[in-house]
């Protein structure tokens, strides 16, 4: 093959390179858009099939939008969870209730898995809340916030985007009004025995029309299941990390 031959084949190369790279960073409103992250599937097909990659990404920020707390958001997660945490731990982050360990003993996952932290102030949640990320310990992080800046959302973002974390910020129904850096926010509404998923904002085209899942209800500890391990699993539950020293608890 002559010289001019080998330059015309290593140009169209790098050509096809750059294409490949410019494909996951530019989408058309149109398509549907891609990441280059890792993907944990829903667990849920029909919201798979309306998700980029077809599940959650991790290495960026998601806002779950919720009309109010405890209509499912858990449950709806709880696939994505179990898969995760079979392998790393999982971070939360000032949930409005005391995360019952029982629940993730009836999922499969010892209470050792989850990392639950309670601070006492704003300030100290969002430091956790990124030191988790820079960290990389955590597979997963849910960080339920009611009021952020803009600027803090950004900052998360960036953090996200130098881990391998999947990071939902779980916040009020009324910030869907408001901007976000999140490529993917999901609006969250009770439905009858599930909840309706209104897909505010993707790397895709609009979501005229919400997605309806059907939630399995938690199966009910027996006694005996209770009796053996209530005690044990609330003495890891009720013990919240200070939120100044998330390096060291998570090594």
């Amino acid at each position: 093959m002559s010289g001019s031959a080998l330059r015309t084949t290593s140009v169209a190369a790098v050509r096809a390179a750059i294409d490949r790279n410019i494909a996951h960073s530019i989408w058309r409103a149109d398509q549907m858009g891609t990441y280059q992250a890792a993907i944990t599937p829903t667990g849920h097909q029909a919201l798979d099939q309306e998700l980029p990659n077809g599940g959650w990404p991790a290495s960026t920020l998601i806002e779950l939008l919720l009309q109010q707390a405890g209509i499912g958001e858990m449950r709806l997660l709880q696939p994505a969870l179990c898969a995760i945490g079979l392998q790393r731990r999982i971070a939360m982050v000032q949930p409005p209730h005391l995360p019952q360990a029982a629940a993730w003993l009836a999922w499969g996952l010892p209470a050792d898995r989850f990392l639950w932290l309670k601070t006492a102030c704003t300030a100290d949640a969002l430091w956790s809340a990124e030191q988790i990320l820079r960290n990389g310990s955590c597979g997963a992080l849910l960080f339920w916030q009611p009021q952020i800046r803009t600027e803090a959302l950004r900052r998360l973002h960036l953090a996200a985007q130098g881990s391998s974390t999947v990071f939902w910020m779980l916040r009020p129904l009324s910030a869907a009004e408001q901007a976000s850096p999140a490529p993917l926010r999901l609006a969250l509404r009770p439905a009858p025995a599930g909840v309706a998923v209104d897909i505010v904002k993707r790397r895709g085209p609009l979501a005229d029309q919400p997605v309806y899942l059907a939630l399995a209800q938690d199966a009910t500890l027996s006694s005996t299941q209770t009796h053996s391990y209530h005690a044990p699993v609330d003495k890891h539950a009720s013990a919240a990390v200070a939120a100044r020293s998330v390096s060291a608890a998570l090594v």
